[in-house]
């Protein structure tokens, strides 16, 4: 087959940008994708939260699905006009945070959420948590980091979609109903399904970080605690 003279040129680099641009999402930008979600709180009332996602590329060529680079939760405080937001960066840390939202729960007109880390890298920076969850309180301003006793017991369920949907592009402009979002979450580690309060032998539960190989922050990266060569490396890098 022969082409015009340019058309070859044209057709390589039009190859090039499609690779580039699923790298960074449909037709280069960021694709952002909202649907709403019915929870249902401890006292039996429920709440429209809306949910929206922001993603990427696919992270490999075998993926069907796009990454998830941010997610954004906003929901009313019962008996109140307020709205309060819960905003997640999943950059690896410290970069980002990389916690998956599993419930949210609002006690005496407080709210309250619980997390847990996605990956080992966040496993490492949230501390090693076991029980592997991260709580927050909202304090009126800001979420403030809180330990496990702080954490309401009268919040035990997951009553969220724990890590998003399949294909969320598809969902945009959804209401999930309190019986979808369990049947989204069935099959799930028992750890992500409901709020365990003891810790978890290594290894109980899959992906719940018990296996993940410990690691410490090293000049702005994660390294195992014994690795001089990823030392010098870093103090290279710093030095140039």
């Amino acid at each position: 087959m022969r082409y015009a003279k340019g058309t070859l040129g044209l057709l390589i680099s039009i190859l090039i940008m499609g690779t580039g641009m699923d790298a960074f999402g449909f037709l280069g930008f960021d694709k952002s994708v909202s649907w709403q979600e019915e929870v249902l709180l401890h006292d039996g009332s429920k709440i429209i939260v809306e949910r929206r996602q922001t993603l990427g590329g696919k992270p490999t060529l075998e993926s069907q699905e796009r990454a998830v680079l941010e997610e954004e939760w906003v929901f009313p405080v019962p008996g109140t006009k307020q709205k309060v937001v819960w905003k997640v960066d999943f950059q690896s840390p410290p970069t980002g945070s990389q916690l998956m939202l599993i419930t949210l729960g609002i006690l005496n007109g407080t709210p309250y959420i619980a997390t847990t880390p996605a990956g080992c890298i966040a496993y490492n920076h949230w501390k090693r948590p076991n029980p592997p969850y991260v709580f927050f309180r909202y304090d009126g301003k800001e979420w403030r980091p809180i330990s496990l006793y702080e954490f309401p017991v009268e919040f035990k369920e997951a009553n969220v979609v724990v890590g998003g949907r399949s294909k969320p592009e598809k969902q945009a402009g959804s209401i999930l109903s309190i019986a979808t979002i369990k049947k989204e979450n069935d099959d799930l580690e028992p750890y992500l399904r409901a709020i365990l309060r003891e810790p978890l032998e290594p290894g109980k539960h899959e992906g719940s970080g018990g296996n993940c190989t410990e690691l410490i922050l090293y000049k702005g990266s994660y390294i195992m605690p014994n690795d001089p060569v990823m030392r010098k490396i870093l103090d290279r890098r710093d030095k140039k």
